[in-house]
């Protein structure tokens, strides 16, 4: 035959072809891999069980252990009195263990100071409400949306628990926000007219005259203070119920911020954190 004969076939619709199929089977990855992570921050995050020493319901024996491994008990600028009481006076307080903190500090970037405190927490609460099945990774979650982790603003969470400069939020003037008036004369918020979020886990001055808590054992019940904060928080949760279904995780964090974007935040960062950690 001769070769000039034969009909030569353009070879472009095989090369279109070729492309279209690459381009489908990229878009289905991509797809996949979208509801994988749609669905990992969906699910109830890994329940992490940090290492921890007991220390005795006593308050000041509570303090006096914390100091000892590395804590200053106390904070800048608080009074003799507290301002709130704690709901669970000598509480049995739980402390995460140092060498499990400064390991699992460096696996998840978490800031040491931070993790103790979201770690102690929920040991607590795994004493005072069994039943919860709250996670230090959530209180890590939490804690990385609202300040990360007290180093809002470029400021950073100091050894004795408090942020420097101190986290503030807008004034709930109901501008943008609801309207609060201010509840508790400025103590926490610096603001005598209309409260403000406050402190590394974000408390409303109001909020907190019923969930203040004193984890630190300072004799002051303070939002500004990470130890406080961590503990008020992991008992706000808990009270909306178990956290051991997707379900009950789900209601108990939309609880702290009504919204189910910020429920599906905290689940992915709780996951990274509980993943990191080993």
């Amino acid at each position: 035959m001769d070769p000039d004969s034969v009909v030569r076939r353009p070879i472009w619709p095989w090369l279109i072809a070729l492309v279209g199929a690459v381009l489908g089977i990229c878009i289905l990855c991509t797809h996949a891999q979208a509801m994988a992570r749609d669905a990992e921050r969906r699910t109830t995050p890994v329940v992490a069980r940090p290492a921890a020493i007991a220390v005795s319901g006593d308050h000041a024996g509570a303090a006096a252990s914390v100091g000892e491994s590395g804590a200053l008990p106390g904070g800048a600028g608080e009074t003799s009195a507290p301002a709130v009481a704690d709901p669970h006076p000598g509480a049995t307080i739980v402390v995460a263990d140092a060498t499990w903190t400064s390991t699992t500090a460096a696996r998840t970037g978490i800031p040491a100071r931070a993790l103790r405190a979201y770690a102690s927490a929920a040991l607590t609460l795994q004493v005072e409400q069994p039943g919860c099945g709250l996670g230090w990774n959530t209180l890590a979650g939490l804690g990385a949306i609202e300040s990360g982790h007290g180093g809002h603003a470029g400021g950073v969470l100091r050894e004795d628990g408090y942020p420097d400069p101190p986290i503030r939020g807008i004034a709930l003037d109901g501008s943008a926000s609801a309207a609060i008036p201010d509840t508790d004369g400025g103590r926490f918020d610096g603001d005598a007219v209309w409260d403000r979020a406050v402190g590394p886990l974000q408390f409303i001055p109001s909020t907190w005259e019923q969930w203040g808590a004193d984890a630190n054992g300072d004799g002051v019940a303070d939002p500004n203070q990470i130890d406080d904060a961590a503990l008020a928080a992991a008992r706000y949760l808990c009270a909306a119920g178990e956290m051991t279904s997707p379900a009950g995780w789900r209601r108990a964090v939309f609880s702290y911020n009504h919204l189910d974007s910020y429920v599906d935040d905290v689940a992915a960062v709780a996951n990274s954190s509980a993943r990191l950690a080993g």
